[in-house]
């Protein structure tokens, strides 16, 4: 065989594939050849520096979950992956700009430095310290490996660390803040006149020539859209349930079973919570000294803890069951002898010493009072069970299937049917995107097939077909002639009733009586945020400029069934204490925004100067 070896490495086909790299070569050069080997596909280069397509599907991934995770009942059918590789890749771009800008300002992480922040975060942390086995499973979980988790790190530490000098750099002006805040807490003094629509009525009519003319310019807004009929059958945990039978015996076994859960357990605790921090171990040790030389456990409370609620009550917690404290607290809280004292226990909230007051139980309730809500577990519990393998019988069955009569009757289910269901949408469960999704696909639509089946909501899944399709069509008029004679009741009588504010305000301007032709309602020094005169009138009182020479100043709210004539007495500034917390918020908040703002302009200078290529 090595002779064979041999002979063909110096016979033809080791020549025809040395013509083939020297062919490439002088056309391509070494970095192709190379490159096709060893390289790493990238999806955009930025400032030479490429950003491989691995890292951009990670993120692809990782936002798609995202985005799904955010959904009542997660449907990938429903994104726009396009759109978020799109976004994605953006970000990436902004990002390696960003690295490339905090480089070039020397700013960097050490190794150690990089430790130290990993060791720091919570996420990793079991009981208060850094647990590796923690670290490295969240990593995997997150789709990278330890050392792209690091990198990742390093480069997003140092884009913060300059994000945060320029918003924390911006400063506001106390004049402009202070001058903000008065108007904010400015209060207005006015009056308004109420015109309801039953004032202008007569001058509101509809002919026929109108509501013809209405409809041939608004056609398109006559027109009903495509609709379809559909039939449809649904799988539902609880429907399943429903139809399971518990005997007697089975009952029995289950209530014995759950005995223990019955008969709940709640335990009275006290606790002296520390801070965590460098003293928190010398002062757990001085309060168990303290307690071993008898004194109160009630008293320490209230001179050390940090909770200052049950500080007051000597670190009483009062009684709770199991699932209401931290992992670690209940633990231990659930470990200890009446009267006993825990050793310290750590949780995120800081050290705690446990003090167990009492022990409260119940007894377990008879089966006879309990027997129904049994039952129910006992047969949801099977329902359970069973649901996931008639969902995948039923969905094969559905498939198969040339209508939804046969696998209805096949597992005990209702045919049922939604009509009028446009691409919108409509009743439930066709209030589901990608139920409505399939109901208009072509398979479905066209060619008479059912629905996949699709789980519409939490252990509910549909599986539906078309009945009857109707093509969008235009309405004739006398089906819409109602509604079209209503919306220009509406349109003329705010006309009508704008025209009659504006000559209210006209004569009012110009010194007329014409205020005694309604009566005024008053409102003295309302603040902006008040709703006394309604959204509207407020809106347009703190819009209207401030009096001048004794003068009111005017204005006018209008709807469909009223309007109001606002006549403005007086503008009264709000009152700034130099020294005021809220002034003090005011302007954190007005220079953070300030920051915000001049740190995303510095992120579009970097990108539009930077050279990206995409392939």
């Amino acid at each position: 065989m090595l002779q064979d070896i041999r002979e063909n490495a110096q016979g033809t086909i080791a020549k025809i594939i040395i013509g083939v790299l020297i062919v490439s070569l002088s056309i391509w050069g070494m970095d192709a050849i190379i490159g096709g080997f060893t390289g790493e596909p990238e999806v955009a280069t930025v400032n030479g520096e490429d950003i491989p397509e691995r890292e951009f599907l990670r993120v692809v991934q990782l936002e798609s979950q995202r985005q799904l995770s955010r959904m009542e009942t997660p449907d990938p059918s429903l994104l726009n992956e396009d759109q978020i590789r799109k976004d994605v890749l953006d970000s990436l771009i902004q990002q390696q700009v960003l690295i490339q800008d905090a480089r070039s300002q020397g700013l960097e992480l050490s190794d150690a430095d990089i430790d130290a922040l990993i060791t720091r975060m919570p996420q990793f942390q079991v009981d208060g310290q850094f647990n590796r086995d923690r670290f490295v499973a969240t990593v995997r979980n997150m789709g990278m490996g330890v050392a792209e988790f690091r990198e990742a790190i390093r480069k997003q530490y140092v884009v913060n660390q300059i994000r945060a000098g320029i918003i924390q750099s911006a400063v506001v002006a106390d004049e402009n803040a202070a001058q903000l805040l008065k108007i904010q807490n400015q209060t207005r003094t006015f009056r308004v006149l109420d015109i309801p629509a039953s004032a202008v009525s007569d001058r509101v009519s509809i002919s026929d020539a109108e509501i013809e003319e209405f409809y041939q310019q608004n056609k398109d807004a006559f027109k009903q859209p495509e609709q379809v009929d559909a039939a449809y059958i649904t799988l539902s945990l609880g429907a399943l349930a429903e139809n399971i039978d518990i005997s007697d015996k089975e009952l029995k076994a289950y209530y014995e079973q759950r005995a223990a859960d019955l008969a709940s357990e709640e335990r009275r605790a006290s606790h002296i919570l520390i801070e965590q921090g460098s003293k928190a171990d010398e002062t757990i040790a001085e309060i168990q000294k303290r307690l071993k030389a008898g004194e109160s456990f009630a008293d320490l409370a209230r001179e050390y803890s940090i909770d200052t609620v049950s500080a007051k009550d000597g670190g009483d917690l009062g009684y709770a069951g199991r699932g209401i404290y931290d992992p670690a607290f209940e633990e231990a809280l659930f470990a200890l002898e009446e009267g006993e004292v825990s050793k310290p226990v750590r949780t995120s909230f800081g050290v705690h010493l446990i003090r167990l007051e009492d022990i409260r139980k119940s007894e377990v309730p008879p089966l006879a009072e309990i027997e129904e809500q049994l039952r129910r577990e006992l047969a949801r519990d099977k329902a359970n069970e069973r649901f996931a393998e008639i969902r995948t019988q039923l969905a094969d069955s559905a498939y198969a299937a040339d209508d939804l009569a046969g696998p209805a009757k096949e597992f005990g289910l209702e045919v049922r049917e939604a009509k009028g269901i446009t691409r919108e949408g409509g009743p439930a469960p066709f209030d589901h995107d990608g139920l409505v999704r399939q109901l208009f696909s072509e398979d479905v639509l066209d060619g008479g097939y059912n629905t996949e089946l699709i789980d519409v909501g939490d252990s509910v899944s549909v599986v539906a077909r078309v009945r009857e399709h109707r093509e969008a069509k235009q309405l004739p008029l006398a089906e819409v002639r109602d509604d079209i004679r209503a919306a220009l009741e509406q349109r003329k009588t705010r006309e009508a009733l704008a025209e009659r504010a504006d000559a209210i305000i006209a004569k009012l301007e110009a010194g007329d009586s014409a205020e005694s032709a309604g009566e005024w309602t008053s409102y003295d020094s309302l603040p902006r945020n008040s709703s006394k005169a309604g959204p509207a009138v407020m809106q347009q009182a703190f819009s209207l400029p401030r009096p001048a020479d004794d003068k009111a100043s005017y204005g006018k709210t209008v709807s469909a069934s009223s309007a109001s004539v606002i006549a403005l007495k007086s503008v009264n500034d709000g009152e700034v204490a130099e020294d005021s917390k809220e002034l003090d918020q005011l302007r954190q908040f007005l220079a953070s925004l300030e920051g915000q703002q001049e740190y995303a302009a510095y992120q579009q200078f970097l990108r539009n100067r930077a050279e990206v290529e995409r392939p």
